[in-house]
């Protein structure tokens, strides 16, 4: 019953928070998109008092600078309020090797990170990193000022510029590429940079040029030139060329498995907290913008407008695991140190 009341109680202020600044926010018994039923306090028993609430429990949580860590753009506000399940402490990372080395020596106990380091971590420190939710899935899209290109086989015999070499976003195109029959070595050139902005750059100096870009770049570059569009999204196009149910899923949340076993309940309701505070982002992108200026993560109005496109989720158990390890696959397929030099057993998700 405490339990119950705490998580109730958690929710119903991050979603007000959010109804707060904008009225398309989802209300507390009626979270939009949930896919479970609400709890009512009235079908438990009613024996002890409603005021009575369970220990808040401290909490370190880290995040990367961008779309991964919108997610919890509602707990750090309540967190803020004093209306949060718990006491949290957190972090924004520039790049995911300043979180890498505070899990591993226990300064952070829960974390935002591309859903591949899990399981890199995983590995690393012998299985005592959990995954346990998904919090975004792609966030990686093919832009371009030419209307030509309008499906996958429109990019063979092309130049399509890109960054991430050697990680999620090479591999994903490669196998979207050979899913559509065309090979990433020989059917189109594919010219790397090191940094999101400099093919954003050649994006827009070059009238023909074809990129892939991950939010929020997408909404920086299509915000400064109109002529430059969308034209594919590579996450529907990874569901149009699997089989497996798998998903391509870019965030995650992970947990010291030493914290889980000494704060089982506190982070069930953290989780419990991150599940309507990302169907609150979701609902309000334009407070979602203000709370992602605040806590230092992307500038208000680019957030605003890439939010939409994010694909800020909240999978857990089965469905994070179907989703996760297809995913997990193709990476290893293409580079077994992608996900730690072997295939994550089922001890890497965590389920309640």
């Amino acid at each position: 019953m405490k339990k119950i009341l705490a998580c109730l109680m958690a929710a119903a202020m991050i979603v007000m928070a959010f109804a707060g600044c904008g009225n398309t926010a989802p209300s507390a018994s009626e979270p939009e998109n949930s896919v479970s039923e609400p709890v009512s306090v009235s079908e438990e028993s009613s024996s002890e008092p409603a005021s009575e609430s369970v220990q808040k429990a401290d909490i370190r949580v880290a995040a990367l600078k961008g779309p991964t860590s919108l997610g919890m753009l509602g707990i750090m506000e309540a967190n803020d309020n004093g209306s949060a399940a718990n006491n949290y402490t957190f972090e924004i990372a520039a790049a995911p090797d300043d979180i890498v080395g505070k899990i591993t020596t226990g300064e952070v106990d829960v974390a935002a990170v591309p859903t591949n380091l899990a399981a890199t971590l995983y590995k690393k420190t012998e299985g005592q990193v959990q995954l346990a939710a998904i919090n975004t899935l792609g966030i990686l899209y093919v832009v371009t000022k030419n209307a030509e290109v309008a499906s996958i086989a429109d990019l063979a015999g092309k130049t399509v510029y890109s960054s991430g070499q050697g990680a999620v976003p090479e591999y994903a195109l490669n196998y979207i590429l050979e899913k559509n029959g065309i090979d990433p070595a020989a059917g189109l050139t594919v010219e790397y940079k090191g940094e999101h902005s400099e093919v954003a750059a050649v994006l827009m100096s070059a009238e023909s040029a074809v990129a892939v870009l991950p939010q929020p770049f997408v909404t920086q570059v299509t915000s400064q030139d109109e002529s430059v569009k969308v034209a594919l999204d590579l996450t529907k196009e990874w569901d149009n060329a699997v089989d497996d149910g798998s998903v391509l899923t870019m965030g995650c949340i992970i947990v010291r498995k030493a914290f889980l076993e000494e704060n089982k309940e506190a982070f069930d309701r953290f989780l419990d907290e991150y599940k309507i505070s990302a169907e609150a982002v979701n609902a309000d992108p334009a407070h979602g913008g203000e709370l992602s200026e605040k806590y230092g993560i992307i500038p208000a109005a680019v957030a605003a407008k890439a939010i939409p496109s994010c694909n800020i989720v909240f999978l857990e158990g089965e469905e994070m695991k179907q989703a996760a390890a297809g995913f997990y696959q193709v990476l290893f397929n293409a580079n077994p140190k992608a996900v730690g030099g072997t295939l994550p057993d089922d001890a890497l998700y965590y389920s309640r």
